[in-house]
């Protein structure tokens, strides 16, 4: 008996797989997007900048 080819765009059956389904992992909210907390960095730097620069020439 010949056995059955799988087409190549098909998966062939497993016949003893022990792989499970990979969990995925919460969101991990505001960690995972840096550019948030970069940009927040870079407003509070800018803030502080312009207050240095009026105290400087409003003496």
């Amino acid at each position: 008996m010949a056995e059955r080819r799988v087409p190549p765009q098909e998966t062939p059956p497993a016949e003893t797989s022990i792989a499970e389904a990979h969990q995925e992992r919460p969101d991990g909210g505001l960690w995972e997007h840096p550019v948030v907390i970069l940009s927040l960095i870079v407003a509070c730097c800018v803030v502080f900048a312009a207050l240095f620069i009026g105290w400087t020439f409003t003496f």
